[in-house]
């Protein structure tokens, strides 16, 4: 007889289908042996489950993770400090029961209660860790649970230590009612003032995560991470169906679901967590200022000897518009090394048209955003032709305003022929994105760099050029319109694009003898990825300077000079 046949079958509910329970279904074999996994049905060996990180060998799925053991699986072994044991937990509402209740759990999982908080070491890099542990009341928020999370930020606060909470429950506390609910304002209040104090904190989303949790601590994360088909959402499933009388569509309020909407910055594989979560912490820990240079100071220097090659304007359009020529993701994976993707704009979609992150240049962390085109029809298709719709502009800035909270250089690297123009950039504010953008841009505490590697096409390109200074490749162009719009505007007619280029002054050449960009950068004639390195050698040397000069610069100085720079155009 198959081990599967020794298992009564098992309905899977609508708002766990992703997740497993490790409950036993009256196995015929030593108990605790084996048991069944509720995803694809399999018989499975108990410890192989634990030793392979309480992931289902057969089909991959995972199962909820103890408290204890999800610090054992992220901490480094013995330098986990639990703090705040021994709060007690009160009755506010004198609710029948519910000290029974809370003993009958205590003494069942040997938790005090559905969180637990304390300081440990994660690959060396010492963070305050709290983790929920679901069998606890569905791990649902009262007033310990909120004390202790409130407490664990403070000392963090205090400390400077970055925190990390694993989220998982199922909203706030009924038995406790209106204090319950207090703790979603204890706890959001709490992670404010660390925010405020230049702290990180990365919330990482386990199944499931929903009501009053997620509308406080879970979601306040400078950086949000997920594990792979993790129910999240305020109003679960079965609520949502119940009040709209309408079945939800398959995903729905899953991880990959949150991911494509723009909620969260990516899915983390659970093996893949502890070094993601090094790697991040890593990331956080500042960067060295080096000695000033006068590199990029001055523009009459900043011109390649061999500029004037090409043989007319609207050849250098052409140019910049090369299919081969080297996009966006290129720069980022020549020149930056632990290069972390971020993603979405909190609001409503992660747009593909921008790439954003946190990376090392030269050793030093910093930011970096790129307007992306594809290398082919169908990553063209995926990016917009690297058009960016407005959540593409306001990931920008939550990248932008993130590397100001952490001290780190911003470095941007413009390719688009102009925002996206359509009917849903509208109705979602593409104006106001990019105005925001600008407003935001120029008042940034932090050194800001553009290099326009291909088109800069009117305010979608200026939306992330706002910059202390603005280079362009040499055959790459940025101007107030396409000349093909240029030339429709002002002449009625799209096929003088060729005469309007050489009316608009849109070439590297132009730009810098207006004093609208700072330097040129010299390129191959036919410039691809096969000799991409001739050129981002180059433009390392430049922002190795770029980074000592105005990273020797006080806030002041910075946005002072920045807001001059503009002031004189």
């Amino acid at each position: 007889m198959k081990l599967e046949n020794m298992f009564k079958k098992t309905r899977l509910s609508s708002s766990r289908k992703n997740y497993i329970s490790l409950k036993a279904a009256k196995p015929e074999v030593p108990r605790g042996l084996l048991r069944k996994c509720n995803r694809c049905g399999q018989a499975i060996i108990t410890e192989d489950v634990k030793a392979g990180g309480y992931i289902c060998p057969k089909c991959g799925g995972y199962f909820r993770v103890h408290a204890y053991r999800r610090i054992e699986m992220v901490a480094d072994e013995g330098t986990f400090e639990e703090w705040d044991k021994g709060l007690t937990t009160r009755n506010p509402l004198d609710y029948k029961g519910y000290e029974e209740k809370l003993e009958a759990l205590k003494e069942k999982t040997g938790l005090e209660e559905a969180v637990i908080t304390g300081r440990a070491c994660i690959d060396g890099t010492e963070a305050v860790i709290g983790v929920c542990d679901g069998r606890f009341l569905m791990a649902s928020m009262g007033e310990v649970v909120g004390e202790k999370i409130a407490r664990a930020v403070e000392r963090a606060t205090k400390e400077k230590l970055p925190v990390i909470i694993f989220a998982c429950s199922g909203g706030a506390r009924m038995q406790e009612g209106i204090t319950s609910l207090m703790q979603m304002a204890k706890t959001s209040a709490a992670l404010k003032r660390h925010s405020d104090a230049g702290q990180l904190y990365i919330s990482v989303l386990t199944d499931p995560t929903t009501g009053g949790v997620t509308a406080s601590f879970a979601m306040l994360g400078d950086i949000i991470l997920a594990e792979p088909g993790a129910l999240i959402g305020f109003a679960g499933p079965r609520v949502i169906e119940q009040t709209i009388g309408q079945k939800l569509p398959k995903g729905f309020q899953r991880s990959e679901f949150l991911l494509a909407h723009g909620f969260i910055d990516g899915i983390i594989e659970r093996p893949e967590l502890k070094g993601t979560l090094s790697r991040i912490l890593k990331l956080h820990a500042g960067w060295g200022k080096t000695e000033p240079s006068t590199e990029g100071m001055q523009r009459k220097d900043n011109i390649p000897d061999q500029y004037n090659k090409v043989a007319s304007v609207w050849d250098r359009v052409e140019i910049s518009r090369m299919k081969d020529r080297p996009v966006g993701e290129d720069y980022i994976r020549t020149m930056f090394t632990d290069f972390i993707e971020f993603h979405g704009d909190r609001c409503f979609a992660d747009d593909k048209a921008i790439i954003g992150g946190v990376g090392r240049f030269e050793g030093r962390p910093v930011t970096v955003i790129a307007q992306a085109k594809g290398t082919n029809t169908k990553e063209n298709i995926e990016r917009n032709f690297g058009m960016p719709s407005p959540d593409g502009y306001r990931k920008a800035q939550r990248l932008m305003k993130q590397a100001e909270k952490f001290r780190r250089p911003v470095i941007c690297f413009v390719d688009t022929p102009g925002a996206f123009c359509g009917l849903e950039a509208e109705e979602r504010g593409q104006g106001e994105a990019i105005a925001r953008s600008i407003y935001e841009m120029s008042a940034l505490k932090v050194p800001v760099l553009s290099v326009i590697i291909g088109e800069g096409g009117s305010g979608g390109a200026l939306a992330m050029a706002t910059s202390d200074e603005v280079w362009m490749l040499e055959n790459s162009v940025y101007s107030i319109l396409s000349p093909e719009g240029f030339a429709s505007i002002l002449w009625k007619d799209s096929t003088r694009a060729k005469e309007a280029a050489e009316v608009m002054k849109l070439t590297a050449g132009d730009l810098l003898e207006a004093g609208i960009v700072e330097r040129i950068v010299k390129e191959p004639v036919h410039y691809t990825i096969q000799n991409l390195r001739e050129v981002t050698s180059e433009l390392k040397k430049y922002m190795e300077g770029f980074l000592g000069t105005y990273g020797q610069m006080s806030e002041d100085e910075l946005t002072e000079r920045r807001y001059m720079r503009f002031r004189r155009m």
